[in-house]
């Protein structure tokens, strides 16, 4: 699919001088040999997949291993596309294929053809709790997943819908009263909004050292295993025959590697007693992502034991934040994409990551860079065991409306920082916009909360919060594949609409809250300088990956 997508796309300009179908034609070779045979051993769910014409046309190219004869089935083509194929009532089988892979593409990202083993396209239903068993035990998995609260759905509407009538009044009163002062009103719905930086002591490292003397990675590493353990958790990836445990030494070898982005030649021509193809052997058996992660957990709750970095928290409330940076990928690789805006001509991959406010780095992953940090927000929330956050900030690029509702159900506060917060859409429950006119506010909704598709649809929500809180599925995966569809699905939809409930509350106390938008900015200011720092160190390759796959870059990043 991507390859179909990316050899359209470069074609694209060819149209207008040289008919579509005819230029379609003409590449259909290069497509044939990319995708011909991963179609010939793909499997689809034909039993939850409605692209039937379709289905029929795969079996059929199938049956015959891609040799299409003069009578293939026709029916997934509409009236033009027929015409375009048949030429002096014979096929032609160039353009044929390649408006059949079109229209594989299209109909998996509709959810009308699904595959029955994907990362990212069965059938929605197939990443959730299975449907017999969520009816069968729901009270059960409710309990397990710390929903119950959530269970009726009038209530939850109920309580919501207090409280955003409650932060329409209070903002627009605290407007008209002078008590928010940073806030001129210039029009309906149309302000400015001022917010002071937070002024802090700086200090520096220094400071609080017992003398200046230069500190190498490698004795603070071998200081942190020393009192955490964390090189433990760096075991081969398969034990036979006994093989012995790696050392100490290697690990801290490969993680320098890695970290610098220098290879592992480099650090072992600079390291004594370290042989290339003994540090090769360490990386490849040892550093997976789950040793990683393990070892970072590790170092996590070292660090929380010693309750220094508590002296952080002023509200005992653990405030987290995530940001991506884009990365260019040096090699083809199917989790690289291009983004013009950042990487000009060069594919690449967002690094998003994320910490706390006590400064604890505690997850890290790497995606497309064409696809939005918003699906993978909750993955990180989720992740982790040691940092628990009450309180989760992006930029724009890592909101949504689903984001909104998901963090709800997760009881975190979801509060990003949003470019242009006064021209995004204010929404309200049926009824209230009447009173608010009558009050003479400046800040009104626009938006009348559809309730009935919520209601419709509130039990397959709980479902899908419960399949991301028991991590039947991460939620990256559900999203991506509720992103995938080219018409939204009513679950989509639903989420969205309860979404735009937590949204719109937000909006009103973030515009009524100078300590949440300081909060806000000084948490987000966070992940920025540890970008900064990671670039600091990451000085080969040009801040480039020359991994492939997606396991790879988040091994380099975590």
């Amino acid at each position: 699919m991507k390859a179909l997508d990316e050899s359209l796309a470069k074609e694209e300009s060819s149209y207008l001088d040289y008919g579509y179908y005819e230029v379609l034609a003409e590449k259909s070779r290069i497509l044939q040999i990319k995708l011909s045979p991963i179609l010939k051993v793909l499997k689809f769910d034909k039993s939850k997949s409605s692209a039937v014409d379709t289905i029929k046309a795969i079996t059929y190219f199938q049956g015959k291993e891609g040799n299409i004869n003069s009578k293939p089935p026709l029916e997934f083509l509409n009236y033009e596309e027929r015409k375009e194929v048949i030429s002096n009532d014979k096929i032609r089988i160039s353009l044929y294929k390649a408006l059949l892979f079109r229209k594989i593409t299209e109909n998996v990202k509709s959810g009308s053809l699904n595959l029955v083993s994907s990362y990212k396209f069965k059938a929605l239903d197939e990443y959730m709790i299975p449907k017999d068993e969520w009816e069968e035990n729901k009270e059960l998995i409710l309990k397990q997943a710390g929903l119950e609260k959530f269970r009726d759905c009038e209530k939850v509407l109920k309580e919501l819908e207090i409280i955003l009538d409650k932060r329409y009044v209070e903002t627009n009163d605290n407007i008209l009263n002078k008590k928010n002062q940073l806030v001129r009103i210039k029009a309906m719905n149309n302000f400015v909004m001022h917010t002071p930086a937070v002024e802090t002591e700086e200090s520096k490292l220094s400071d609080y050292l017992p003398d200046s003397r230069t500190v190498s990675m490698q004795e603070i590493l071998s200081t942190v295993s020393n009192l955490s353990g964390f090189l433990k958790c760096f075991e081969f990836y398969k034990t036979t025959h006994g093989r012995r445990k790696p050392s100490n030494e290697l690990i801290i070898a490969g993680i320098m590697s890695l970290g610098y982005g220098m290879g592992n030649n480099d650090i072992a021509t600079i390291s004594k007693g370290i042989s290339s193809s003994a540090l090769e052997n360490i990386v490849n058996w040892c550093f997976t992502t789950e040793n990683i992660r393990s070892a970072i957990d590790e170092i996590l709750r070292l660090t929380d034991a010693t309750g220094i970095p508590n002296l952080y928290l002023d509200d005992n409330k653990i405030h987290t934040s995530s940001d991506g940076q884009k990365w260019k990928v040096m090699y083809d690789s199917l989790n690289a994409n291009y983004s013009f805006k950042y990487l000009g001509k060069d594919q690449g991959a967002t690094v998003a990551s994320f910490i706390d406010k006590r400064h604890f780095l505690f997850y890290s992953t790497v995606m497309s860079s064409s696809i939005r940090e918003a699906a993978y927000v909750i993955d990180g929330l989720m992740y982790n065991e040691v940092v628990k956050s009450d309180i989760h900030s992006t930029d724009t690029h890592g909101y949504s409306e689903i984001v909104f509702g998901v963090t709800h159900f997760l009881s975190i506060l979801f509060a990003p920082r949003i470019k242009c917060v006064k021209d995004q859409i204010l929404s309200m429950f049926p009824g209230y916009k009447t009173k608010y006119k009558l009050k003479e506010y400046n800040i009104l909704p626009t938006h009348t909360i559809n309730i009935k598709i919520i209601t419709e649809w509130y039990d397959e929500i709980l479902r899908f919060i419960a399949t991301i809180k028991l991590k039947r599925s991460t939620a990256s995966q559900l999203l991506s594949r509720l992103n995938s569809y080219s018409t939204q699905h009513k679950l989509y939809q639903a989420l969205k609409e309860f979404g735009k409930i937590i949204k719109s509350i937000f909006i009103l106390k973030y515009i009524d809250d100078l300590n949440l938008r300081q909060s806000i900015e000084k948490q987000l200011n966070l992940i920025e300088n540890n970008n900064k720092f990671s670039n600091a160190i990451a000085q080969e390759n040009d801040h480039s990956f020359i991994q492939q796959t997606q396991s790879e870059q988040i091994i380099v990043t975590a």
